[in-house]
């Protein structure tokens, strides 16, 4: 029996306990919660493991808050911290005997297609990768982007089964800080991979200076903020301007009052302002003229470029007069790539950076609204270790090791993406990433690499609790134990012990396996009510529970509408 639309409401609306009046309920709830000082509670040692393995990872599978009771929290902290290239076996298996489908209608130059095709992209080299944007390969757009879709797959998967979390959650952090929409451009879909594998996962723990230089010559983020082009008399500005505003200094530090003023901004006269004006960013936009990529340009200088898809400087298109930047004067006629070098040490240690990136990796961990003391703390391990190899890891365990985090327990919400891969997880379900799931996260807001904005994601719970997206949110709990969604197979009656025959026991079992911690007694008490239908069933051990396994998966699901799980 499934959940019928009048179960669902008679469990969600009508029974106060579990979703009172529905999502007008929930908000208030989890604005409860928001409006919680993170300092009021101290976590318990059982709660402190179960809060790492939610901020740290997408939250526990079977078995690892154990684990994390018998290593210890700061041996866990510092086992994440340092991941090996060796996964999990299953994880392995899944990225190579995974299938995604294609399927485009045939074109004037090449037949139609509709297969199931392993993930082939995600290791290939930039050689191989650029010949997809081969405009004289006559191939479906599905095929010039399929890297990216392949990327989106892996991503899911190892979400979900990786033992490195926190590397995967700071692979997603990092993604988000650096928000390309891979979409926009095959060129950018064909190397995702790239962008994914080298740039990104490569950095997540390591320098930032080294990182934002690699991000700036990548292909993905030449081609998204379009300084691929950008050439002397007029520069282009898209690139310089999201390099202060997002992805150094951020807007708190932008002074666009004083325009052109620079002498205004307080400290730039001693070379050392507290903030950047619009000039600084047109300035440093001449500085990067000349990086671009070798895609078979027409330089206009005599020159064609190679078309190989690399990182290339052109002295014929920089602008070589002098600039100033941030109150530094930069002398006309540098050595190649200097002025764009130059820029990218300014705004890398700058003490405005340091606050910015610290308030949002503090934003990620701990609450919407971290303790600025926190955020001076990190600032000042970030400062510390600016030259250092693994400043950006410093900095995150800072965070980890930190009161403030020990004591911010349920302060965040999920957002779509971590709801669902923490599901999995709790479920230990059989998971195969499909369409369907970008599909229905999409409506819900997130959009896996193809955020429009050079934003990224919100990572506040208002921009996550909207009405429609919380019946979303609802909805595609329920969806997931539907076979034509297609995406998990779902054995929870087997996981539940044969000692366990009662549906008060079975409901405590699985409110501990997804939540962890205790829900209102009204609340258990209507799951348990749910889950037996009013007629006080008993599960025997001999296999009577196949009797009730549909009302068993919604009853999970229920669980996991709750505020406890949809909080982290």
């Amino acid at each position: 029996m499934q959940l019928s639309r009048r179960d669902f409401f008679t469990a969600s609306n009508a029974v106060p306990g579990i979703l009172g009046t529905g999502a007008s309920w929930f908000l208030g709830a989890c604005g409860q919660v928001q409006r919680t000082s993170s300092t009021t509670a101290h976590a318990t040692s059982d709660s402190l493991e179960l809060h790492a393995i939610n901020r740290l990872a997408y939250g526990p599978r079977p078995g690892d808050v154990e684990h994390i009771k018998q290593m210890g929290f700061h041996a866990y902290v510092e086992e994440q911290l340092n991941p090996q290239d060796q996964d999990t076996a299953i994880l392995e298996d899944k990225l190579k005997t995974i299938k995604l489908h294609i399927e485009y209608e045939a074109g004037d130059d090449y037949p139609g297609l509709s297969e199931d095709r392993p993930l082939i992209n995600l290791n290939k080299p930039l050689s191989e990768l650029w010949k997809l944007v081969d405009p004289k390969k006559k191939m479906d757009w599905s095929e010039r982007i399929r890297p990216a879709e392949e990327v989106r797959i892996a991503t899911w998967l190892r979400a979900v089964y990786s033992n490195w979390q926190l590397r995967e959650v700071l692979t997603e952090f990092w993604h988000n800080h650096f928000n390309v929409n891979a979409f926009v451009d095959e060129r950018i879909a064909a190397t995702w991979p790239l962008y994914d594998r080298e740039i990104i996962r490569r950095n997540c723990f390591g320098n930032f200076r080294q990182f934002l230089e690699d991000v700036a010559k990548s292909t993905a983020m030449q081609y998204y903020l379009d300084n691929a082009t950008s050439r002397a008399s007029p520069a282009n500005e898209n690139y310089a301007r999201e390099l202060f505003e997002l992805h150094t200094l951020g807007a708190e530090h932008y002074f666009n009052h004083f325009y052109n003023r620079w002498r205004n901004v307080p400290g730039a006269l001693e070379g050392k302002p507290i903030g950047y004006i619009d000039q600084d960013i047109y300035e440093a936009s001449r500085a990067f003229t000349g990086w671009t990529i070798n895609d078979g340009t027409d330089s206009g200088r005599g020159e064609v470029f190679p078309d190989t898809g690399q990182f290339r400087y052109f002295e014929g298109w920089h602008d070589n007069y002098q600039k100033r930047i941030l109150g530094i004067e930069f002398d006309p006629n540098q050595p190649p790539m200097m002025d764009g070098h130059k820029v990218l040490d300014l705004v890398a240690f700058h003490p405005g950076t340091a606050k910015h990136i610290a308030s949002k990796l503090c934003r990620r961990f701990v609450c919407d609204n971290p303790p600025v003391n926190l955020i001076d703390t990190v600032s000042q391990v970030w400062i510390t270790n600016q030259n250092a190899p693994d400043q950006i890891k410093q900095a995150v365990k800072a965070i980890l090791l930190s009161d403030e985090f020990a004591c911010s327990t349920a302060q965040k919400v999920k957002r779509p993406f971590e709801l669902v891969a923490s599901f999995l997880r709790a479920t230990s379900a059989d998971f195969t990433p499909n369409q369907n799931l970008i599909d229905s996260l999409a409506q819900m807001g997130y959009r896996q690499f193809d955020y429009p904005a050079p934003t990224g994601h919100p990572d506040t719970a208002e921009h996550w609790l909207g009405t429609n997206v919380m019946l979303w949110r609802w909805n595609v709990i329920l969806r997931m134990f539907q076979e034509w969604f297609g995406v998990a197979v779902f054995n929870l009656e087997q996981q539940i012990p044969a000692r366990l025959r009662t549906s008060r026991e079975i409901t405590t079992f699985w409110i501990k396996r997804l939540v962890g911690r205790s829900i209102s007694r009204e609340t258990f008490n209507t799951l348990v009510e749910f889950l037996a239908h009013g007629k006080g069933l008993d599960v025997s051990p001999g296999g009577t529970i196949d009797d009730v396994k549909q009302r068993l998966h919604d009853l999970v699901a229920l669980i996991c509408m709750t505020p406890e799980f949809q909080l982290r």
